[in-house]
């Protein structure tokens, strides 16, 4: 449990708004590769099982995510864990406050997931959203028509960036860590490698449980996703058809007249 706390506080300053130094553009963000980029990219649904247990086991005991129903991880396109499962893993893992009853009792479905035990760990539920990894040049956002904001590898990168090099300033004891903005950061590394054993038996290397993390808090800032790119590839298929029809009806209505000579 001492672990889980040191780790979710280590997060904590990586990620959240009240850092020792603040983030910025200067980090070196590594550009991993997701499977929801692209617009048809999907989420894998392994993956993000991977990393909603990476989150339970390290990052819960000080993270919470209170804006995402824990019903959602039943959703098509999201871990779809089975509804029963989904009431197993609400009632095993987390506590709510029951106004009703004046006391605790075990989470359900229906429930949010709670708010983190560190109340100065920020929340996660919009995490992958509100940093960005891409700013493009001279701060222009180009590169992130390209790329996206880059959230996803913002948080990657961050869990990865650790070099191994510390410094001890003003009794403050830091890390180097390459994607931070000014190189270093006051935290310990949050993750090590094999920190999580996996059911599918998924590689648990630093690299792989940072990706999967990242990639289950994209899902929870993001859970339509899919539903968006599928709308919006409708919707570009419906203007390509209406613009080719509008055109064929633009050049028979004035056929006749164009294929006039002009009386002298």
């Amino acid at each position: 449990m001492l672990k889980k706390l040191a780790i979710g506080a280590a997060l904590a300053l990586a990620l959240g708004p009240s850092m020792s130094q603040a983030a910025g553009g200067g980090g070196h963000v590594e550009d991993f590769s997701f499977s929801f980029e692209g617009p048809f990219g999907t989420y894998d649904q392994n993956q993000l099982q991977r990393g909603l247990q990476i989150y339970t086991e390290v990052c819960a005991a000080c993270h919470g995510m209170k804006f995402v129903p824990i019903r959602t991880l039943a959703d098509e396109g999201g871990p779809a864990l089975p509804e029963d499962q989904v009431r197993a893993y609400a009632a095993q893992n987390f506590q709510v406050y029951d106004p009703e009853l004046d006391e605790d009792r075990p989470a359900t479905p229906t429930d949010h997931f709670p708010v983190g035990n560190d109340p100065k760990a920020p929340d996660l539920s919009l995490m992958a959203k509100a940093r960005a990894g891409f700013h493009g040049p001279l701060g222009t956002g180009i590169s992130q028509l390209f790329n996206g904001i880059g959230g996803p590898e913002y948080i990657a990168s961050i869990l990865t960036g650790y070099t191994g090099e510390t410094k001890e300033e003003a009794g403050t004891l830091f890390y180097e860590n390459h994607a931070f903005s000014t190189g270093w950061i006051a935290m310990p590394p949050p993750l090590s490698g094999e920190d999580v054993e996996f059911a599918d038996g998924h590689s648990n290397e630093l690299h792989h449980e940072a990706q999967d993390v990242a990639a289950f808090l994209m899902w929870a800032a993001e859970p339509k996703m899919m539903a968006r790119k599928q709308a919006g590839l409708v919707g570009v298929i419906f203007l390509v058809i209406l613009a080719a029809l509008l055109y064929l009806t633009n050049k028979r209505i004035w056929a006749p007249i164009k294929g006039k000579k002009l009386e002298a």
